[in-house]
């Protein structure tokens, strides 16, 4: 049985579900997580069977790596270990290529891969990431930590200097990738990989602030490279389970909930499928979608007609075709960076990604998609037997379409990209697990249409339009319940800094001054949402 009463009950045991917990529960709280799966970790799953190990959801964690609200859980102790491959990343621009523009260890490498048709291109890569460097820690601090972003955002402020530099970093931020590969390199090289990293996001590449997606992750690959859990990603989910568990946490799996109960505007209890409810003296902090939460567990009057109309016009990412291979040996790859890296971009320059982006945002199918290919035996031999390697590769459908069949199209158009690129690789396929978007919504109700960032991370649904208009906060028109998922700021990734910043808000709410901040704030947003 569960227990009748508690100070906070967590919905869903994502990484962000689990920061939340951890939080609180390191402040003294009594919390309870509810996970309606059967296994804790949310979109950071993975699988094991007969010595192969296949990562169901996510699987690279460059941000888990550099988030600093991951970072201060010192997940090491509690048995994570993350993996390296040789090479972070590499990106083949033409099949009969035999390199690639690749991201190495070692910046002076990379800037060398990039730099190899324009020389220029290579000094701008190292200028580039220097500069990253010297912004590195307030920058992740203003992303990750707080919201507003205030005493961060003035650190970041100082380390660029002058007013003048300000607003040239501010502009660089607000460009489109095109754009702003076009204003670095003079070669296709650096163009590419910017342009490749910024498809991780689904911003087009010709719309604002998708720059700063494709920069940031390359800054991070070069920086911390695109890192493994070893032993799957499950490994990183155990690992914040049992720093959850040692903070006094208790988890509990299959325990969907039916709705959360609401009393004169404020959060009273949550209800399970099975009939028990949970009363909660402080809050209830939802790792799920904002449709979720709007729409199906708080009672309907509680939720402003002007939100609902909102969420009519919610956006998520493009959907999601994913297909795990187990092969009888690596991918035979022309290009020598692509047999050593962690991750493989496979779509050409950055001309032909945006003519990809315009396919998915017209609802065309790609004739030739861009696949983002995770190598991660690469880095960690015990993911498939001696001699052998576990892939994985996803690509996009058009924004909308989520029927099996156009899916099982897109695979096929996977499957032979990738032997353009690597010519015999048909034959060492052992076995083709492809996951739909049917797939992943069965799996996890929280990955909308299939879509694994909760939410589009375009501008119009950033920041303070996230996941509508308001005012950027975790808050919600319920006093006491807040939303700690992907769907709030600062959005898609394993960073846990969505459900940090619920926590964050929940304590600052329960505290002695809280009334000055909760009271305002929660009837600021019922007047802008009604």
């Amino acid at each position: 049985m569960l227990p009748r009463v508690v100070d906070a009950v967590v919905i869903g045991s994502g990484p962000n579900g689990l920061a939340s917990a951890i939080a609180l529960a390191d402040a003294g709280w009594d919390v309870l997580v509810l996970e309606a799966a059967d296994e804790l970790g949310g979109a950071v799953r993975s699988t094991t069977v007969d010595g192969w190990t296949s990562d169901r959801f996510s699987s690279n964690y460059p941000l888990g790596v550099a988030s600093p609200v991951l970072r201060a859980l010192e997940l090491e102790q509690f048995g994570l270990r993350w993996a390296h491959a040789p090479l972070a990343l590499a990106h083949l621009l033409d099949p009969g290529d035999e390199d690639a523009a690749a991201i190495h260890p070692d910046p002076t490498d990379t800037a060398a891969s990039i730099g190899r048709d324009h020389p220029k291109d290579g000094d701008t890569w190292l200028r580039l990431y220097q500069d990253y460097v010297k912004i590195r820690a307030p920058f992740l601090e203003s992303l990750l930590t707080s919201w507003p972003p205030v005493v961060p955002g003035l650190r970041l402020a100082r380390k660029l200097g002058s007013a003048g530099e300000l607003a040239r970093f501010a502009r660089f931020m607000a460009m489109p990738m095109h754009r702003m590969g076009k204003e670095l390199f003079e070669g296709e090289r650096g163009r590419a990989l910017l342009a490749g990293n910024a498809f991780h996001a689904d911003a087009p590449l010709s719309g604002s602030v998708s720059g700063t997606m494709g920069w940031l992750l390359a800054m991070l690959a070069q920086d911390v490279g695109f890192p493994v859990a070893e032993g799957g990603s499950s490994a990183l989910s155990s690992a914040l389970v049992r720093r959850a568990e040692h903070a006094g946490a208790v988890l509990t799996t299959g325990t969907p909930i039916s709705a959360i109960d609401v009393a004169a505007g404020k959060v009273t209890a949550v209800r399970t499928a099975s009939g028990e409810t949970v009363r909660v003296r402080r809050a209830v902090i939802a790792d799920v979608s904002a449709q979720n939460l709007y729409g199906e567990l708080l009672p309907p009057a509680s939720v402003p007609a002007g939100l609902r109309r909102d969420l009519e016009n919610f956006e998520w990412d493009y959907p999601t075709v994913k297909l795990n291979y187990r092969l009888s040996s690596p991918i035979p790859w022309r290009a020598a960076e692509a047999r050593a890296a962690a991750v493989v971009h496979l779509g050409g320059t950055a001309d032909e990604l945006v003519h990809v982006g315009a396919d998915l945002d017209t609802g065309r199918l790609p004739t030739a998609p861009f696949l983002l290919i995770g190598q991660p035996s690469k880095a960690d031999s015990s993911r498939s037997p001696d001699g052998t390697e576990v892939v994985w590769a996803y690509a996009h459908l058009p924004r909308g379409v989520v029927d099996d069949a156009s899916a099982e199209k897109l695979a096929y158009r996977m499957d032979r990209a990738i032997a353009r690129y690597a010519p015999g690789f048909p034959e060492l396929v052992v076995d083709r697990d492809l996951q739909r978007p049917s797939d992943f919504v069965q799996a996890n109700a929280s990955l909308g249409m299939g879509a694994l960032g909760g939410g589009t991370t375009q501008l119009h649904q950033q920041l303070i339009f996230r996941p509508t208009i308001g005012l950027g906060s975790p808050r919600t028109v319920v006093s006491g319940l807040y939303l700690g998922s992907s769907a709030i700021h600062p959005g898609p990734g394993v960073h846990g800094a969505c459900g940090h910043l619920a926590a964050r808000a929940a304590l600052r709410d329960a505290s002695l001054l809280g009334p000055l901040t909760r009271i305002p704030t929660t009837a600021a947003l019922r007047h802008l949402q009604r």
